[in-house]
């Protein structure tokens, strides 16, 4: 997650570099497109196996809503500063959540609610609306995290069956095919400088996806999401050395009551995952007929 994390703030760092000759829709199309360009070679060394998968449905509706999601974030990075957009970033947990009680039925306890409406009150605190005006940019950006929560959830489903560079493979597939059809109606040619761009851009998005779909797959929540918050300080980082931006005080705040909301709802949500699978496990062996019972011919 460390290395996810350094991953993304510097793709966004150069989609922000590349935005002033490049639309944000070509600069899309040319993320998924190198980034399916990056992993190919394991293609050549595994063949089709590599596609191999139980679940084609899910993988196009993950790639069809990560589209979406890219195209809004990449347009609002060009809009947002560093610091914030990561700050912002990070309610897509919070958003994932309320949509899992919403669509899937999960029951959320007082203490989640707390965290959650800790999480939007951060988001607050960061765009202060009535006391400043609310650019483009940032409903972008929080557009982009509310789509995306879904495509977590569903990352997740799919790290039950699939590898992470399946999982990664197939979302640069379907990247590059839902990218194409907007970045052709806006289309740039790019220049040899761009190009280096885009080819950084690709590889970072590709190092961020697949370590993050492995960071989840193999970590528990509370070991992973305390580590995502070193995106902020990549983010403030690069943004003062490249961009001369210098994030207030109200997004520091906000960040930090981000971050506690979603890292709290990971681990609360991991630790009755936990509780759910012992009491399991403990049925099962107390009960093997009624375990075997439920499982299909």
């Amino acid at each position: 997650m460390a290395i996810s994390g350094m991953a993304f703030v510097g793709m966004h760092a150069a989609v922000k570099s590349v935005s002033d000759s490049l639309p944000p829709f070509d600069v899309a199309f040319f993320r998924a497109l190198i980034g399916f360009l990056v992993l190919s070679p394991l293609l050549l060394t595994t063949g089709l196996r590599l596609l191999a998968t139980k679940r084609p449905k899910l993988h196009a509706i993950r790639g069809v809503i990560n589209g979406l999601s890219m195209l809004c974030f990449f347009t609002g990075v060009t809009m947002t500063p560093l610091a914030e957009l990561t700050a912002l970033s990070f309610t897509a947990p919070i958003f994932a959540t309320v949509l899992a009680m919403l669509f899937l039925g999960e029951k959320v306890g007082p203490r989640r609610w707390l965290a959650i409406m800790i999480g939007f009150f951060g988001t607050l605190v960061i765009l202060r609306p009535g006391l400043i005006d609310i650019s483009l940019g940032p409903i972008l950006i929080l557009s982009a995290a509310m789509v995306w929560a879904i495509a977590l959830m569903l990352i997740k489903m799919l790290t039950r069956t699939e590898s992470s560079v399946t999982i990664t493979m197939y979302a640069s597939l379907w990247l590059t095919a839902i990218c194409a059809l907007p970045a052709f109606y806006v289309w740039v040619w790019p220049t040899p400088i761009d190009y280096l761009w885009l080819l950084l851009i690709g590889c970072l998005g590709t190092i961020g996806q697949t370590t993050m779909n492995q960071s989840l797959k193999l970590a528990n929540a509370s070991a992973v999401l305390p580590v995502e918050f070193t995106k902020l300080i990549w983010a403030a980082l690069l943004g003062f050395m490249l961009f001369a931006e210098i994030p207030d005080i109200f997004t520091w705040i906000g960040a930090i009551l981000i971050f506690t909301s979603t890292t709290y709802i990971g681990i609360r949500e991991a630790y009755l995952r936990r509780i759910a699978n012992t009491e399991k496990e403990t049925t099962d062996t107390l009960d093997p007929a009624a375990s075997s019972a439920h499982k299909p011919s």
